[in-house]
Order: C-alpha cells, then structure tokens, then sequence
C-alpha cells in the first residue's frame, strides 16, 4: 500500500464578471455558469463578484454579493481580502478586455496576486495582435491563473502559437447553452406577428463590426423570389457605442433600409432581451446569420445559442464560426460579399432538405455544449487546478528536533467555552453558537483540563474549566436509559434522545482520564461515582473505534482502582474483539482492524498496546504494534513527512487513502499512540513519527501551511490547498493535547540522555 489519490470535491467556488442585470454577454454567461454550477451540485456554495463599470450601480439580484467598481484600484484589493476571509475552492474569473480597470485592465492583476484560492480563467476574447499593454497584462493573467479556459481550439492554438502558454494548462470548453426542445419554426412565429414568414435572424449588441449591412444589401437581391422572407435585427445597441456616439449607426441602417425598399423586409429590435425571449425568436428564425466583419471573433454566444437550438447558420468565417459551422451544420460565407450571403441564404430557403440536414446536425452537436454538460466539464476543471496549485506549494522543511516549542495553553479553549460547556464550531476564530455543544467535545475538554491540572499548567483555570466541562458530561448520562446524549442545541435543549457509541466511548474515556489525574477531591469523586454507573452500560459498544475509546477509560480507571472487576471484565472483551478484528482483516498490504480506513484511525491500535499492558500479553503487544507500523508507514509521505489519512479515504474499502482533506485529530491520536508504543519497546522510528506528527502542526506537511496559530489554536484542517480557516474545537483540543503529549516525549528522551550520560561518566553502572 502506498500512494494517495487526489479527487478532491470543490465544495465553494467564487466567480467574477459581470452579471445581469447588466447588459453584455460576459454578464450573461457568468449568470448561466452559476446557474447551471448549482443544477449540477446543490450543496455548492457559490460567491459572485461582479464588476461595475464607471458611474454606475446596478439593481443586481441576491446570487451577488459582493461588487467591484470598475475604476477603483482599492476596491479590487479589498475584493480579495473578502475572497481570502470566505476562503472559496477556487476562483473562476471570466476576462475580457474593457471590463476591468486600469491600463487593459491592469487593476484586475494585484487582485489575483493576493488571492489564495487557484484561479481559473475564462478566457472570452483572445488576441492576435495585442497591443503592448494588453499583452504585459495577458502574460500576468497566463503567470496568475491555475488554468485557462478557451471556448475554441482555435483560442488554445493561439495561446499556444503567439503567448507560449503550455498545452497542460489550456482546457477548451465551450460557450454554453440552454438545453431546449427541437422545435419547428413555426412554433413561435405568431408570438411576433411573424406568422406566414420565412425569418432570417442575428442576434447581438449592435456594432459596426457585426456587418448586419452586409446582410441588408444581401437581402436587396434575394425578396424578389422570396417575397415572404424577413431579416431581424434583434439587440440593444452596445452601451459602449452608445455612450460614444448614441444611435447614430442605428439610425445609417434604417436609412439603408429605406433606400434600398426593404422596409418591410427588416424589422429592428432595440430590446436587451432576456433568455426566454431570446429562445423563443431564435425558435422562430429560419435561419441563423452571423455576418462579422472579421475573422479574429474566438467565441460567439450567439452563434453557440443558434447552432445549439438546431437552427440552419449561414456565416462568415470567423475564428469561432469554423469550428462550429464544420460538418455541415451551416455554410461558410466570405467577408463582405452580400453576393455570397444572398447566394448561400437562397440556397437554404429554395432547398428543405438540406435546411433539414442543416439544423438536425447542428442540434445534435449542440448537446455537447448545454450548460449541464459544460458546468461538469468546469467542475472537474476546478477539481484539477486545486491539485496542480497544491502540488506547485513548497514545502517547509522543519527539523522535528529543533521545531518550535508546543504551545501548551488553555487561551483558545476559553474562547469557545461558556457557562455550558464548549462550543462546536467557530468561524475563524469566532464560536459559532449555531451549532451549539456535543459530549463528543466536551468530554475531550474535560480530558484535558484535566491533564493541564495534572501538569501544573494555569491549574487554577483548569480546574474551573473542568468543572464545567464535567457538569455537561453529567447532564448528558441519561440514567434511565443507560445511555449518553450527544447533540445540545445552544438553546440548551438536547437534539437527540441517544448519542452516538463514539460519544459514549469517549465520555468514558475522558471520566476515567479525569479521575486518574485530578488532584482536585470533588471532581475525583464525581467521576468515580459516575463511572460506577457508565461501565456497566458499556457492552452494548459494537464500533471498533467506541471500543477502542473505551478501552483508553477503563485503562485509566483501572491505574486507580486496579482492583475494579467490571473495568477488567469489559477491558479483556474489548481488547479480544479487536484483536479478532484485526486477524480477521489481515492481508497482503493490509494489517488493519477493518476494511476501511477512516478517523481517529491510531486509536486502534493505542488501545490494543494499552490492552496489552493491563493484561499483559505479549501476542497482543506484538500485533498492536505491527497495525500501527503499518499505518506509520502508510502516513508517511515519500518526502519524509507525516501526511495523515484524509477525510475522502472513508468507506474506501482496501485502497490506498487519500490524502485530503486532513485533520488534527489524526496527528494527536497519531502522537499518542507512538508515544505508547515508544514507552513501551522503546524503538526511536515511534519517537520519530511522533515528532513528524507534530511537527505536521508547525508547517511540515503537504502545503507547508502552519496549522496551530500562536495564540494555542488550531485550524480545522488542510485541503488540498489551503488551510481551513475556521478553528473548531476538536481541532484547538487535537493541537493542546499533542503538545502537552509532544512535550512529555520530549522530557522522557532528555532524561535518558542525562541518565546515560551520568552512567557513562560514572564508568557504565546508572545509578538506582
């Protein structure tokens, strides 16, 4: 066994673009990717950042929430700062030059630099012939992004050809589009009064590029043999032409429309219109015309849209036109040839069964582009760049031997504690009374206020802690049912009529910890009484880990009172049936208790080491310490440092575990299973591993990210590239448990080496 597979899930992504109820394309497409991102995954959270352009505020809907002024330095780098608190997966940007900024919207660059999260971006133009500017901020954009995304293979040649962007990092996924019905055109005529027409459609913010003249005078030639046909012109004038010279281009081709007698050939809608509206008249065309001016046009959402609803495309060849008018779903027309446009369109109108032809191979290519099928494709996307960012991280090399001394403090572990008990979950550093309280916790938070009296570590604040981690314990016993709840509501109302076994198991364990080492009369007594109540109860446990938890309590308690004849009775079950487990699942590459992988996991065998003491069995030892070389080895990294198993492996039966995402309950369990088995044989490899498990806190692990915080907290775990920001409770107990445990190790080895050095001084005898 060895090696991680790395699929880690995108569980939060953030998009930056325009959004409607702007009026563009960009605007329009970041809406449908979100749209189509929540269809295909529901539990995705999604944050959407959209981008002002100057002097204007807009009416945006509640998917927004966060917008950027266009012209605003400040504000982008303020932008990110709230990116980074949200701490996203990734960060999908859509780029098109205009829509950001600065010098060829320069200001969008220190943004992404100060992003955490890999960014992923979506390239919607691609230029030939960058002008300097543009092209210093393209070479950032290539330096800054994860993955870039073209809507063609033409875009990923020119990447390729003119930027020297590697293969690797150019994914081409197409423009989206809706999914929709294939419909004749007939379906939607009467809607605009075109009942008894044959249509001809183009679609887009109007510009003088778009070459929509080209077409006027090509329709000059074709209404005499088809008296019946209609061109529309359907979109708003670009906002952008018309801040620069208002209608003035409308108004040249209505006049050319009068001159030329085709005023009741064409027909201008000067709407923006929304998406139903705009499936509905592409419905109801006949035919798609696309007559652009120029060939350097990578993607069109109109064309995407057209060929996707099956419509019959003539076009001129523009980049992105090639590649989906290919195969016969559409012809190609040259640049500026009304002759080769009216030509093309008559032949389609005079021939139904090639416009037949035309439209079922366009339809049917167009299901490789609806937006379903697209947001997959960004997804796994997605998916990739976070693995490709992690992988690019350095590691910070620590020494073990000489990494920064454990912060042994009970400063986080107040902060998310009130007169109840300690809370669950926090964001960042704030609890988070939402979630409310678990014995789960609290039993933990009693096990080590414990510890911290023991050691005479801020004993005075222990022992009040302790107090009321030890009244919540006592609420949670149900002495009816024989059985501890697990959920509390910050409410103060319980959740649930019967906890889990781990919780049962590891209220046990801490009861039995608390009255091994408290020194404080009351408390010892409280759990020893309380105990004369719990394991009695405890046979019901059939999880291997509520045994095993168990088994560390009854240990305990058995150090005090050894004597205690239930405690033996049910610590000798126990440690049988887990060793039973582990002979039972043992195979080649795999000594394990069961056939999965999953939390907690150097429990197991802690226990079975632990077992092995009180009963004093060397076969027992023996195993135990086997199981946990075998997970030693399997959570060592290639590079030497300790990599626990991460949350992803479980329910994985026989597989290798994977790597993310990883927690620091696994590095404490971890600590103090090594430390027992160091106590106990005295090998230095569980020293070792102890250390690297530790040091996994200070930053040796896979992203080289600190996880313990200076203050004595904890984060609440490493993803595949980042840290999770938010320090929950198990995570601050895990980090001051392994202290105080990393600590003790560490004063155990050092009196061995005074020790040896006294006995050789003394000439070889230590003295007794």
């Amino acid at each position: 066994m060895s090696g991680y597979a790395l699929t880690p899930p995108v569980r939060h992504i953030a998009l930056i673009g325009n959004f409607p109820p702007r009026r563009c394309g960009i605007a329009t497409f970041t809406a449908d990717l979100r749209s189509a991102l929540v269809q295909i995954a529901p539990d995705t959270s999604l944050t959407t950042i959209a981008m002002n352009d100057p002097g204007m505020r807009h009416l945006y809907p509640s998917e927004v929430g966060y917008e950027i002024a266009q012209d605003d330095p400040a504000a982008y780098l303020a932008a990110a700062d709230h990116l980074n608190a949200l701490n996203p997966d990734v960060v999908c940007v859509q780029h098109e030059f205009g829509i950001f900024g600065g010098d060829a919207g320069g200001y969008l660059l220190p943004m992404l630099e100060k992003l955490r999260a890999p960014i992923v971006t979506t390239l919607h133009t691609i230029l030939t012939r960058p002008d300097r500017a543009q092209q210093r901020v393209m070479q950032a954009l290539v330096e800054r992004s994860s993955r870039l995304v073209a809507m063609t293979e033409m875009g990923r040649t020119i990447l390729e050809r003119d930027m020297g962007v590697a293969d690797s990092k150019i994914s081409v996924i197409p423009h989206g589009i809706p999914d929709v019905p294939f419909l004749d055109p007939a379906f939607h005529k009467h809607r605009f009064g075109l009942d008894g027409h044959r249509v001809i459609l183009t679609f887009g913010l109007l510009s003088p590029n778009k070459g929509i003249e080209v077409m006027i005078d090509g329709l000059s030639r074709l209404v005499k043999d088809h008296p019946d046909l209609v061109y529309v012109v359907l979109g708003a004038t670009h906002p952008h032409l018309v801040a620069r010279e208002g209608e003035r281009y409308r108004e040249r081709l209505e006049a050319r429309v009068q001159s030329l007698g085709l005023s009741n050939h064409v027909r201008f809608v000067n709407e923006y219109v929304d998406a139903p509206t705009l499936q509905a008249w592409l419905s109801a065309c006949d035919i798609y015309v696309t007559p652009y001016l120029s060939e350097a046009q990578i993607t069109s959402g109109t064309l995407a849209y057209a060929v996707g609803l099956g419509k019959a495309v003539i076009s001129t060849p523009y980049w992105h036109a090639k590649e989906k008018v290919a195969d016969r779903r559409g012809q190609l027309v040259p640049f500026a040839s009304p002759e080769a446009l009216a030509e093309a369109v008559g032949a389609v109108l005079s021939d139904r069964s090639l416009c037949d032809e035309l439209r079922r191979n366009a339809y049917q290519a167009g299901r490789e582009m609806i937006w379903p099928v697209v947001a997959e494709r960004y997804t796994t996307l997605f998916q990739r760049a976070r693995v490709e960012a992690s992988s690019k991280q350095d590691l910070v090399q620590l020494n073990p031997s000489t990494a920064m001394s454990p912060k042994s403090t009970l400063n986080a572990v107040a902060r998310m504690s009130d007169g109840c008990g300690m809370l669950q979950h926090s964001r960042s550093t704030v609890p988070d009374r939402r979630h409310g309280y678990c014995l789960d916790d609290n039993a933990r938070a009693l096990m080590l206020a414990a510890m911290f009296e023991a050691e005479g570590i801020d004993s005075k604040r222990a022992i009040l802690l302790a107090s009321t981690y030890a009244s919540f314990v006592d609420l949670a016993w149900d002495e009816h049912a024989k059985r501890f709840r697990n959920f509390m509501g910050f409410d103060r109302q319980w959740l649930e009529r019967e906890g889990s076994q781990d919780s049962f198991g590891r209220a046990l364990w801490a009861i039995g910890r608390t009255a091994e080492l408290t020194r404080n009369h009351g408390l010892k007594l409280w759990a020893t009484a309380l105990a004369d109540k719990v394991i009695p109860a405890t046979g019901y446990l059939t999880s291997p880990r509520a045994r095993a938890f168990a088994i560390l309590g009854l240990a305990a308690h058995l150090r005090v009172y050894p004597g205690l004849r239930p405690a033996r009775l049910q610590l000798e079950t126990f440690a049988g049936e887990l060793l039973s487990l582990l002979r039972a699942e043992r195979r080649s590459g795999w000594t394990w208790f069961e056939p999965v992988l999953a939390y907690d996991n150097a429990r197991l065998p802690e226990a079975l080491l632990l077992a092995s003491d009180v009963l004093d069995d060397g076969d027992m030892r023996r195993e135990a310490l086997e199981a946990l070389d075998w997970l030693r080895r399997l959570q060592t990294a290639s590079e030497g440092h300790f990599r626990p198993v991460g949350t992803q492996s479980f329910g994985a039966e026989y597989q290798a575990p994977r790597a993310f995402d990883q927690q620091p309950l696994e590095a404490w369990a971890t600590i103090d299973a090594c430390a027992l088995a160091f106590e106990q044989d005295g090998d230095q490899r569980w020293r070792a591993h102890a250390e690297a498990a530790f040091a996994w806190y200070l930053g040796t692990n896979d992203l080289g990210a600190r996880i313990a915080s200076p203050d004595g907290g904890c984060y609440d775990g490493l993803q595949v590239d980042r840290v999770n920001l938010n320090q929950g409770a198990e995570s601050i107990l895990a980090y001051q448990f392994a202290a105080l445990a990393i600590a003790r190790i560490r004063s155990a080895a050092e009196g061995s080496e005074r020790g040896k050095a006294r006995a050789a001084a003394s000439g070889g005898v230590a003295c007794r």
